[in-house]
């Protein structure tokens, strides 16, 4: 692969992770602000993992098998970027999950959609692909940073008549918007994820031409369906569902920490919520980096135990040091080293442990707990329990709140630790003469 198509695939990705980091982070604040019930936030939220369900099932692999890849992208991210930037103008809940259910819809199969571009160009995926797939988590982080100039109290900074531009660029970075200004002008991470996406379009009739893959001989409609039945093997099932439980505990952050960080026991503005939750993304890259010789000296269990227990250590801070601002914003590494740690070495023990010929649909049915029935079940219940459960006369026991979370990230290191026990071969496929391993 040559230097020019590196880059392209590597900007690809950088857009693609951006569009989604740029409206996410302060989505769980912003809903609240324009008067819906915490049953209708969660159908929002649940916008995005019911369309990574049904790309499980279904438009993922009708994408993939019916369009050229680059056209594909170019259609849905200019159909669902312009949708998503409508819902920066929309008030009631109707239009607002409307278009938020159409850029998902959109939006979740480009994720597969851009791998699979990127995979086609590359003659040695190995080598290749971690480079241009770190251009998603950059362009994560660089989501975060426009905000630092978008979410300002311009007043203030008019007030402070700064003199030159570093005085200039001090009074901004200083004066960030609270309270209910936040809330109004968050409209506009819709606005901006929605432009990124447009550019992404447009971008995506430039990149190398992938073909539409056509059902191979032999392969089955339904190899998802053979990949389930690998969770009669005692410590798949068990990976699995602590896989749910994770995502659920992972998700739990995204609900909750734009307001807390924004709280006034915490008192991060604004502009800076979503940088300071960026951290995170940066601790990912660094942990990417140690996690092969991790899993060498520790092995599986282990790391994605040190994985899951990297959330209860956050939230423990959260809960019991809710004033300490500066361990709080550093503590944000531990969103990296949870996701390198579990997910990141899920997707390696698959790839290492399931057959070859259902390996894309053994991933799959990990992502159905990871983007979607995890994120279902956090979407569903966050905002009831912040809201409803645990905010009496507008004051919120964050403490108890955070408890939840760090509990069920707790019991799921100790199944881990007593319950999964993977064999040193590959599974072998249920039904081919072969016996559930014990």
């Amino acid at each position: 692969m040559n230097s020019s198509t590196r880059l392209k695939l590597f900007l690809m990705m950088v857009l693609e992770f951006f569009i989604w980091g740029a409206w996410l982070p302060l989505i769980f604040g912003y809903l609240p602000s324009l008067g819906f019930s915490p049953g209708e936030q969660s159908w929002i939220l649940n916008a995005f993992p019911i369309a990574a369900i049904v790309g499980m099932f279904f438009s993922n692999q009708f994408a993939d098998r019916n369009f050229a890849g680059e056209k594909f992208l170019a259609f849905s991210h200019l159909v669902g970027g312009l949708a998503i930037l409508g819902c920066g103008f929309v008030k009631g809940f109707w239009p607002f999950f409307g278009l938020m259910l159409v850029h998902c819809l959109l939006y979740v199969p480009t994720i597969s959609i851009t791998n699979a571009i990127a995979f086609a160009a590359m003659k040695d995926p190995q080598k290749e692909f971690g480079i241009v797939r770190m251009g998603g988590t950059i362009g994560w982080i660089l989501a975060a940073w426009p905000f630092t100039f978008i979410l300002v109290d311009w007043a203030k900074v008019d007030a402070a008549k700064p003199a030159g531009v570093v005085a200039w660029v001090g009074a901004v970075l200083a004066n960030g918007l609270s309270g209910q200004p936040l809330q109004d002008a968050t409209k506009w991470t819709f606005v901006v994820a929605g432009l990124a996406s447009v550019v992404l379009a447009l971008f995506s009739l430039t990149l190398p031409h992938t073909p539409p893959k056509p059902v191979a001989k032999g392969e089955s409609n339904l190899a998802w369906l053979t990949a389930a039945k690998l969770l009669v093997h005692p410590f798949v099932l068990v990976l699995w569902l602590v896989t749910f439980v994770d995502s659920f505990v992972h998700n739990c952050y995204f609900n909750w920490a734009g307001t807390f960080l924004g709280s006034k026991s915490v008192g991060i503005a604004g502009n800076w919520i979503m940088p300071v939750m960026s951290i995170g993304q940066i601790a990912e890259i660094l942990t990417m980096f140690v996690l092969g010789a991790t899993l060498k000296r520790f092995g599986w269990r282990t790391t994605m135990v040190l994985g899951v227990l990297g959330h209860a250590v956050r939230f423990g801070v959260w809960a019991f040091l809710p004033s300490a601002q500066g361990l709080i914003i550093f503590i944000q590494v531990m969103h990296g080293v949870c996701y390198a740690f579990f997910f990141a070495t899920v997707y390696i023990f698959v790839d290492e442990h399931f057959p070859k010929d259902i390996r894309s649909s053994a991933q799959g049915l990990f992502n159905l707990m990871i983007l979607g029935i995890g994120a279902l079940v956090a979407n569903s219940i966050c905002p009831w329990l912040l809201q409803k459960v645990y905010t009496v006369n507008d004051v919120t026991d964050f403490r108890g709140l955070f408890l939840v979370p760090l509990v069920c990230a707790a019991v799921a290191a100790v199944a881990m630790i007593a319950f999964f026990h993977p064999p040193k071969k590959a599974v072998p496929q249920v039904g081919r003469g072969s016996a559930p391993a014990h």
